[in-house]
């Protein structure tokens, strides 16, 4: 006995922010980042037709960052590389995603040393943390699933903004993994 029974077939009721979050998760767009063993598989979701990624509106990865609006990270980060991460990052449009795919970009992996960054999330926030060594095609996919999962129920506007704004100071005041353990002096 709801609303639904007394509108006409055909009609659809949603809201502007449902409608703008549903069209933002069918249509994006990756920016690949890839670093190391992980792009590997990366290309493999983007390449084999076992996987078609193009169901979810991804078949398009932006060789340009003004055009991306998900930066999937692969790979380990060095601190050479790290300013250049920010720097396509920060020419990304808004609103934009970023996963850390593999255990090097989401913690360093086995590298705990000086020129590795100890997680991605040290230079950008990071949506999705995708484990593994390296993780298979099939992992990415999930986490693609998951992050439209989180676009689906993301806010607008500037409730957005200021999500965003909380983040990336959260990510950038993080006290490096070395750090806390005592390792750096």
């Amino acid at each position: 006995m709801g609303l639904e029974e007394k509108l006409p077939s055909g009609f659809l009721l949603t809201t502007v922010e449902g409608l703008a979050n549903y069209m933002r998760k069918s249509s994006v767009w990756p920016a690949t980042f890839g670093l190391a063993c992980c792009a590997i598989e990366m290309m493999a979701v983007g390449s084999a037709a076992k996987y078609d990624i193009s169901r979810f509106g991804m078949e398009r990865f932006s060789a340009t960052p003004r055009q991306a609006d998900l930066m999937i990270v692969a790979g380990r980060l060095s601190n050479k590389m790290a300013p250049v991460l920010r720097q396509i990052y920060d020419q990304m449009p808004n609103p934009k995603w970023v996963i850390a795919m593999g255990a090097c970009a989401s913690s360093g992996g086995m590298f705990n040393n000086y020129a590795i960054v100890q997680g991605v999330d040290h230079v950008v926030p990071v949506d999705i943390y995708l484990p593994g060594c390296p993780p298979r095609p099939e992992m990415l996919l999930d986490a693609i699933l998951k992050l439209h999962e989180k676009i689906g129920e993301s806010k607008l506007g500037v409730n957005r903004a200021e999500v965003i704004r909380e983040v990336e100071a959260a990510a950038m005041a993080a006290i490096p993994t070395q750090a806390q353990k005592g390792l750096l002096a």
